[in-house]
This record gives C-alpha cells, structure tokens and sequence, in this order.
C-alpha cells in the first residue's frame, strides 16, 4: 500500500460471533484493509453502513431477522457507491446468483475465506468481481444452457416485503411481532401472508417454513 493511501473501511456482518472474530483477524492482519464495525444481523447491518459510511460490507448469507441478500438489495439502493462481498458456508449456484442480483460484487465461502477474502476484498474495490472456481463453472454451465434453451431468467416470484414476511414468518414471529418489527400494522402482515399462500401455491405456516429454507432466507 502506498505511503499515505487511506485503508478500506469494512462492515463485517455474520451472526456468529466467533465467525466475526476470525474473519476480522484475518482482514485486520493486511495493511490496506480495517474493520470499522460489526453487525450480528442484516438489519443491524443497514443501521451501521448508514452511521459509518464503510467503503465495502461483507455480509453473510444466512442471518436473523434480515439476510444478507436482503441486506445487500437494501444497502445496493441506499449507499450505490459501496462494495457489497458476500460470505456463506454454502456452495449454491441459487444463493451465487441471486448475490449478484443483489449487487453483489462476489462471493467468498467461508470454508477458504483465509484463503480467498482478502483477495475479493481487493477485487470488489477495484470495480472487479470476485469469483470463486466453483462460481466460474456454474455461470458459464448456466449461460450455456440458457444459450441452448432460449431462455430467459423467470420472473422474481415475491416482491421484496413479502420476502422480509415470509422470513419473519418461518422464523417462529407471529403477526403482532411481525409488525413491530416492520413498523406496519398486523392486518398489513396478514394480507401478504395470505398473498403468499395463494401465490406459491402453499396451505399453513410449514409450508411456507419449508419454501423459505429451500429459497435460502433460512438455514434448516
């Protein structure tokens, strides 16, 4: 790093603490980089981009109350001109893209993050994406057999309230808490529970549960 040069300022967001502690030792260890503020949720996340203007967010995947796909969407359209990397235990082409949906600049695994995220901290503040092998292979066999099909990408299935509901929903929150939650009021969280039931085809609150692991906004 140049004599001088200002270190890039992280928000790190993962809700395990002990998974904060590592990452952060690894990305305080290199002198160009430095964490200015941790977040144990994808919420917490938004309020602390919003109070320390961090250069790049690295957020988890899988986190309470909001994700880190949630969060990315929300930071991408309140702060465009911060990096956004994402980290996840899971090699999955679905959470891959839709990280890139969310404005995304790449996405490391945990399993090799000190190997990788350095690295793709550096890609994401160069205007570089990041791209592990494994998220190489995937878009290009995705781009191939879209080329083959003729297809396009189908549309996004729920808007992106009915997304923070369903959420909410299949982590145990009733209506009520739901609604202090997103400052709305209960009989709102009931119109899009029921707007999602009838959208996805689904009968009661499993169901739903169920729908959300398979899309990623909870673990199993």
């Amino acid at each position: 790093m140049p004599n001088g040069a200002a270190r890039t300022r992280i928000l790190l967001a993962d809700d395990h603490a002990l998974v904060r502690r590592g990452v952060r030792l690894i990305l305080d260890g290199e002198p160009d980089l430095t964490v200015v503020a941790e977040a144990g949720d994808g919420a917490e996340a938004i309020e602390k981009a919003r109070a320390e203007a961090p250069d790049l967010a690295i957020l988890d995947i899988a986190m309470p109350r909001m994700t880190g796909l949630q969060a990315a969407r929300e930071l991408s359209r309140q702060q465009p001109e911060m990096r956004i990397l994402m980290l996840t235990m899971y090699d999955n082409e679905q959470y891959f893209f839709e990280a890139l949906k969310a404005g995304a600049a790449g996405y490391v695994l945990k399993s090799v993050a000190d190997r990788d995220l350095v690295e793709a901290c550096r890609a994401a503040m160069r205007d570089e994406p990041f791209l592990y092998p494994g998220a190489v292979t995937a878009l290009i066999r995705d781009f191939l057999s879209r080329a083959r099909e003729g297809e396009r990408l189908p549309a996004r299935a729920i808007t992106e309230r009915e997304e923070e509901i369903l959420k909410l929903v299949a982590e145990g929150h009733t209506s009520k808490e739901i609604a202090q939650i997103l400052v709305i009021s209960a009989k709102t969280v009931e119109r899009h529970r029921a707007n999602l039931l009838q959208k996805l085809g689904l009968k009661d609150r499993l169901d739903l549960t169920r729908y959300a692991i398979r899309a990623g906004l909870i673990e199993p």
